[in-house]
Protein backbone atom coordinates (compact mmCIF):
# COMPACT_ATOMS: atom_id res chain seq x y z
CA UNK A 1 0.00 0.00 0.00
CA UNK A 2 1.52 3.78 -1.38
CA UNK A 3 0.80 6.45 1.56
CA UNK A 4 2.76 9.44 1.26
CA UNK A 5 3.01 11.69 4.72
CA UNK A 6 3.35 15.07 3.74
CA UNK A 7 4.30 17.17 7.33
CA UNK A 8 2.49 20.47 7.52
CA UNK A 9 3.31 23.13 10.35
CA UNK A 10 -0.50 22.48 11.60
CA UNK A 11 -0.62 18.69 11.54
CA UNK A 12 -0.07 16.58 8.56
CA UNK A 13 -1.16 15.36 5.24
CA UNK A 14 -0.99 11.76 4.15
CA UNK A 15 -1.59 11.41 0.39
CA UNK A 16 -3.28 8.11 -0.83
CA UNK A 17 -1.27 6.96 -3.68
CA UNK A 18 -3.81 3.49 -4.41
CA UNK A 19 -5.99 3.52 -7.27
CA UNK A 20 -8.55 1.57 -5.32
CA UNK A 21 -9.48 1.96 -1.42
CA UNK A 22 -11.05 -1.15 -1.41
CA UNK A 23 -11.68 -4.75 0.52
CA UNK A 24 -8.62 -5.95 0.20
CA UNK A 25 -6.74 -3.09 1.70
CA UNK A 26 -9.34 -1.94 3.35
CA UNK A 27 -8.09 -2.64 6.82
CA UNK A 28 -3.99 -2.43 6.18
CA UNK A 29 -4.94 1.14 5.25
CA UNK A 30 -7.04 1.66 8.46
CA UNK A 31 -4.65 0.47 10.75
CA UNK A 32 -1.48 2.10 8.72
CA UNK A 33 -3.52 5.38 8.92
CA UNK A 34 -4.34 5.70 12.48
CA UNK A 35 -0.52 4.92 13.22
CA UNK A 36 0.70 7.93 11.06
CA UNK A 37 -1.66 10.28 12.85
CA UNK A 38 -0.38 9.49 16.34
CA UNK A 39 2.35 11.52 16.61
CA UNK A 40 0.64 14.20 13.78
CA UNK A 41 -0.49 18.33 15.07
CA UNK A 42 -4.27 19.39 15.25
CA UNK A 43 -4.75 19.13 11.63
CA UNK A 44 -5.18 15.91 9.61
CA UNK A 45 -5.47 16.07 6.29
CA UNK A 46 -6.08 12.51 3.64
CA UNK A 47 -5.60 13.21 0.18
CA UNK A 48 -7.94 10.94 -1.80
CA UNK A 49 -6.75 12.27 -5.00
CA UNK A 50 -5.29 8.97 -6.20
CA UNK A 51 -8.06 7.04 -5.55
CA UNK A 52 -10.66 6.46 -8.51
CA UNK A 53 -12.53 3.93 -6.87
CA UNK A 54 -13.57 3.22 -3.47
CA UNK A 55 -16.12 0.28 -2.08
CA UNK A 56 -18.40 0.52 1.24
CA UNK A 57 -14.50 -1.41 2.82
CA UNK A 58 -12.89 1.39 1.81
CA UNK A 59 -15.88 4.12 3.59
CA UNK A 60 -15.89 1.70 6.52
CA UNK A 61 -11.86 2.29 6.65
CA UNK A 62 -11.96 6.07 6.60
CA UNK A 63 -14.98 6.15 8.95
CA UNK A 64 -13.32 4.33 11.37
CA UNK A 65 -10.47 6.84 11.06
CA UNK A 66 -12.42 9.27 11.54
CA UNK A 67 -14.12 7.66 14.77
CA UNK A 68 -10.41 7.23 16.14
CA UNK A 69 -9.05 10.78 16.12
CA UNK A 70 -8.12 12.43 19.26
CA UNK A 71 -10.11 15.04 21.10
CA UNK A 72 -9.55 18.28 19.86
CA UNK A 73 -7.73 17.21 16.58
CA UNK A 74 -9.72 17.15 13.35
CA UNK A 75 -9.96 15.07 9.75
CA UNK A 76 -10.42 16.86 6.48
CA UNK A 77 -10.81 14.71 3.44
CA UNK A 78 -9.26 16.73 0.24
CA UNK A 79 -8.83 15.84 -3.58
CA UNK A 80 -11.89 13.68 -3.99
CA UNK A 81 -12.65 12.04 -7.20
CA UNK A 82 -16.08 12.37 -9.22
CA UNK A 83 -16.48 8.22 -7.96
CA UNK A 84 -15.05 8.96 -4.54
CA UNK A 85 -17.51 11.53 -3.99
CA UNK A 86 -20.14 10.01 -5.10
CA UNK A 87 -19.84 7.01 -2.53
CA UNK A 88 -20.11 9.85 0.22
CA UNK A 89 -22.78 11.73 -0.80
CA UNK A 90 -24.58 8.65 -1.58
CA UNK A 91 -24.30 7.19 2.31
CA UNK A 92 -24.10 11.17 3.22
CA UNK A 93 -21.21 10.81 5.14
CA UNK A 94 -20.53 13.93 2.97
CA UNK A 95 -22.67 16.38 6.01
CA UNK A 96 -20.51 14.42 8.91
CA UNK A 97 -16.87 14.25 7.29
CA UNK A 98 -14.92 17.72 6.16
CA UNK A 99 -14.36 17.89 2.53
CA UNK A 100 -12.51 20.09 0.49
CA UNK A 101 -11.50 20.02 -3.14
CA UNK A 102 -8.30 20.42 -3.24
CA UNK A 103 -5.67 19.67 -0.30
CA UNK A 104 -3.24 22.96 0.87
CA UNK A 105 0.36 21.99 1.67
CA UNK A 106 3.22 23.26 2.30
CA UNK A 107 4.11 22.41 -1.13
CA UNK A 108 1.68 23.87 -3.02
CA UNK A 109 1.85 27.04 -0.47
CA UNK A 110 5.07 27.82 -1.55
CA UNK A 111 4.18 27.22 -5.31
CA UNK A 112 1.88 29.77 -5.07
CA UNK A 113 2.53 33.05 -6.82
CA UNK A 114 3.24 36.42 -4.55
CA UNK A 115 0.99 38.99 -4.56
Amino acid sequence: MQLTLLPQPDGLTIRVDEKRLDAAIATAFKDRVRSMIAGGGAQVTLDLGGVEFMDSSGLGAVIAIYKAMPAGRRLTLTGLTPNVERVFQLTRMDTVLTIRKTAETTETRQKKPER
